[in-house]
C-alpha cells in the first residue's frame, strides 16, 4: 500500500475552524483576565495620591466598566473578521488589532480593580453579539469589513473623547489609559483606510450608533 499524500493526511483549515479558534481565544482571554503585552499607561511625572471622593470613584468605575466592555466587543469583532476573511494579510491585520485591544482589555480590567469596581455582568452577551457582527462584516467582503472597522474605531474615538471630559480631573490614572486607547483606535482606523476600506452606508452607521448607545447605557450600570 502506498503512502497517503500530504493532502490526505493534513486537513486544511476552513473558515469554521478559524471562527471556532477565534472564539476560543477571545473567550479564554476574557475569562482569564490576560496580561498586557505593553505596560499600563501611567501619567507623566509623579502620580499624586488618589483624591477621589466616593461619588467620583463610582463614576470613574462605571466609565471604565463601559470602556472594558468596549474592549471585550473589539476583541470579538476583530476575531470574527479575522475568521471570515479569505486574505491572509487581512487576517494578520485583524489579529494584530485584536492583540492591541487585548492590551486595552487588560489595562481597563486592572483599573477596575484599583477603583473597586467590577466588570459588566453581561460580558458574555456583549462578546457573542460582537463576534457575530464581526463575522457577518467579514462575510460581506473585505472592503466592507475594513469599512466597518473604520466606522467602529471612529465612533470609539468619539466615545473615549467624551469619557475624557467626564472622568474626574483627579483620576489621572484612568485618564492616561483612556488617552492611550484613543490614540490606538485612531491608528487602527487609519490603517484600515489605507488597506482599502469602503465607506459604510449611513443606515449601517446609524444602527451601529444605536447599538453602541444601548451597550454603553447598560454597561454603565450592569
Amino acid at each position: 500500500m502506498g503512502l497517503s499524500s500530504s493532502s490526505d493526511t493534513v486537513r486544511r483549515t476552513t473558515p469554521l475552524d478559524r471562527l471556532l479558534a477565534g472564539a476560543g481565544r477571545a473567550m479564554g482571554a476574557i475569562a482569564a483576565a490576560p496580561g498586557a503585552g505593553r505596560p499600563t499607561p501611567r501619567p507623566a511625572g509623579p502620580t499624586p495620591p488618589s483624591a477621589l471622593s466616593e461619588p467620583e470613584r463610582r463614576l470613574a468605575g462605571a466609565l471604565m466598566r463601559v470602556n472594558h466592555v468596549g474592549e471585550v466587543c473589539a476583541q470579538a469583532l476583530y476575531e470574527g473578521q479575522a475568521a471570515t476573511t479569505g486574505d491572509p494579510r487581512l487576517e494578520r491585520f485583524f489579529r494584530a488589532a485584536a492583540a492591541e485591544e487585548g492590551d486595552h482589555l487588560a489595562w481597563t480590567r486592572e483599573r477596575l480593580g484599583e477603583l473597586g469596581a467590577r466588570p459588566s455582568l453581561l460580558n458574555p452577551l456583549w462578546y457573542a453579539g460582537s463576534f457575530a457582527f464581526g463575522a457577518l462584516a467579514g462575510r460581506l467582503g473585505d472592503r466592507f469589513s475594513l469599512g466597518f472597522m473604520v466606522e467602529t474605531e471612529r465612533q470609539v474615538e468619539r466615545h473615549l473623547a467624551g469619557h475624557l471630559e467626564r472622568l474626574p480631573a483627579a483620576d489621572v490614572a484612568s485618564r492616561a489609559i483612556v488617552e492611550r486607547m484613543k490614540a490606538d483606535e485612531g491608528g487602527h482606523a487609519d490603517h484600515a483606510e489605507a488597506l482599502g476600506a469602503a465607506p459604510v452606508p449611513e443606515p449601517v452607521r446609524v444602527a451601529m450608533r444605536l447599538a453602541a448607545r444601548v451597550m454603553t447605557e447598560t454597561a454603565h450600570r450592569i
